[in-house]
């Protein structure tokens, strides 16, 4: 399946994403079918693809300071059934995946709108007082939202991360960069649990060529690094509305 173009667009989605905290399902998926990749390959190889760029994220995020462990369990111990079950069932989503790309594309709007200048509050504008501490409603709120989205992921083939960043950045739950490294290991389970459903189903688990893994790899280290140390907030937030246009434009085209 590998040709000279696919793999250079493959490590070229891993670093755009990766620079979020995303794994890159979403354009992994886009790459491969405009290049004529059978439909059955597909999802699960950017599942796997996934997991090799989130766990390169995961890490690098942890190392620059960023992952908070009270706002990832909630999320993952929730999502990560939910994920297996919906990797499990193979349903039609027609319109269910049309509406998931309108709302990407509204939130990536938001994103970009509350980047503005004007925008701006005096004080910071992605944390709520709301979710210090570990209150029951905070931990159900996380809970549910981490359900739903676990059971989105494996049934659109994503590892939810185009899901989880807008809700977590419209709740106002944490830092952009805090809000990235959260997304990253949210991802590398839920795409973990997404293979075991499928796996459990009877669809057994590609391996990708080595090069497009390697490919993946590389832009995810190139990528990750840059949003862990190098990259400002104000990029960060711009990359996400990018990252989210791209994946609401796979969803609804």
């Amino acid at each position: 399946m590998t040709t000279w173009l696919l793999v250079p667009a493959v490590a070229a989605v891993a670093a755009l994403y990766a620079s979020v905290g995303h794994a890159g399902a979403t354009g992994y998926i886009a790459v491969m079918t405009l290049f004529g990749v059978a439909p059955s390959f597909i999802r699960p190889t950017a599942l796997v693809l996934n997991v090799v760029v989130a766990t390169i994220g995961t890490v690098q995020f942890a190392r620059a300071g960023h992952f908070d462990r009270r706002l990832f369990l909630p999320l993952a111990l929730a999502s990560v059934p939910c994920a297996t079950f919906g990797g499990w069932l193979a349903l039609p989503t027609g319109m269910f995946v049309k509406l998931l790309g309108a709302v990407l594309a509204v939130s990536a709007i938001r994103i970009v709108a509350a980047s503005l200048p004007s925008a701006q509050p005096a004080r910071d504008p992605d944390v709520s007082d709301w979710w210090a501490g570990s209150s029951p409603a905070r931990l159900g709120v996380l809970a549910l939202s981490g359900g739903a989205i676990g059971l989105l992921s494996g049934l659109t083939g994503v590892g939810g991360g185009v899901f989880l960043t807008p809700v977590l950045l419209a709740f106002r739950t944490a830092p952009v960069k805090t809000v990235a490294a959260v997304t990253a290991a949210f991802i590398l389970v839920n795409s973990l649990a997404g293979l075991a459903g499928g796996f459990a189903a009877g669809r057994p688990i590609p391996v990708p060529e080595l090069a497009l893994a390697a490919a993946a790899a590389a832009g995810g280290a190139i990528g990750s690094s840059l949003g862990a140390f190098r990259l400002p907030v104000q990029a960060i937030r711009l990359l996400m509305a990018a990252v989210l246009v791209i994946a609401s434009a796979k969803l609804l085209l």
